[in-house]
């Protein structure tokens, strides 16, 4: 699965990653690995946490 993520500067220092198609998904990190390395285990959790809240309809 590729998901889009946008890698910026942090104004505290660091980088900010955000996931646009995922409302609410983004992490921080020290180094741009790191910023990367959180935001794929923020995605993992925000797409559990979909799956649990998740209701199927076929209307």
């Amino acid at each position: 699965m590729e998901i889009k993520v946008i890698l910026e500067p942090s104004d505290e220092g660091g980088f900010t990653a955000v996931v646009p198609s995922l409302p609410g998904c983004l992490s921080e990190g020290k180094t741009k690995e790191e910023a990367l390395k959180n935001i794929k285990e923020a995605v993992v959790l925000y797409l559990e946490d979909v799956d649990d809240d998740c209701e199927l309809s076929t209307n």
